[in-house]
């Protein structure tokens, strides 16, 4: 079933979808798995944006099929989870990329995990970035990309970043379906996470031993 969601997911099939993700929630299958076909399915979408064989709706509608099962999962997710705040988080999608699936996933295990976390969306600009790292001093910025052409302003985002003098107060992870290693090092980011957990499991390592919020 969770790979009759992928297809239905990135095949544009917003019913069939949304009944598949419910029934296997209520089923007992473990929500992070339903949230992790959902990100293999968002990037067949962002392949098919890249090759003009999907456009805008077709991300939008996408985008709206992932909110609502992510809002199906979030209950079952943190159902008797005892709950710290760890730290703060600025997270957003880099300018020239208006993809917030995997931004959406990563935001909601943060927070499930005792993060505050600051979205500030997508298409964000390096000021827009520098604006809320100066108004929120978190201890991390998550900057996120589903297209390759997002790659060059994930650079010069943590580049206008050094050059307000804020680097060093923040450790910035950079995520999305074409992150890896290589663009990690091209980019200036001190890790990436291959998925929503390795994000948090990274946020929650760089937090230990900082003092918890009220």
């Amino acid at each position: 079933m969770l790979s009759e969601l992928i297809d239905s997911i990135a095949g544009m099939k917003e019913e069939r979808a949304l009944s598949l993700a419910r029934e296997l929630l209520e089923g007992g299958v473990d929500p992070l798995k339903v949230l992790e076909s959902c990100r293999e399915a968002m990037t067949i979408v962002g392949q098919r944006f890249e090759e003009c064989t999907y456009y805008l709706p077709e991300l939008m509608l996408a985008g709206e099929m992932l909110q609502e099962i992510s809002q199906m999962a979030k209950p079952r997710m943190t159902k008797g989870l005892e709950v710290r705040r760890r730290g703060r988080v600025v997270i957003g999608t880099v300018q020239g990329d208006i993809h917030d699936i995997g931004k959406n996933i990563v935001t909601m295990l943060l927070d499930v995990h005792g993060f505050e976390v600051h979205d500030l969306g997508v298409d964000v600009p390096p000021q827009k970035f520098i604006d809320a790292i100066k108004a929120v001093q978190p201890e991390i910025l998550g900057l996120s990309a589903l297209l390759t052409v997002a790659f060059e302003p994930m650079k010069r985002t943590i580049q206008a970043i050094t050059e307000a003098g804020l680097r060093d107060s923040l450790k910035i992870m950079i995520g999305g379906a074409p992150i890896d290693e290589r663009i990690r090092q091209y980019s200036g980011a001190d890790a990436y996470g291959a998925d929503a957990m390795v994000a948090v499991e990274l946020s929650k390592g760089w937090t230990e031993g900082h003092k918890t919020l009220a």
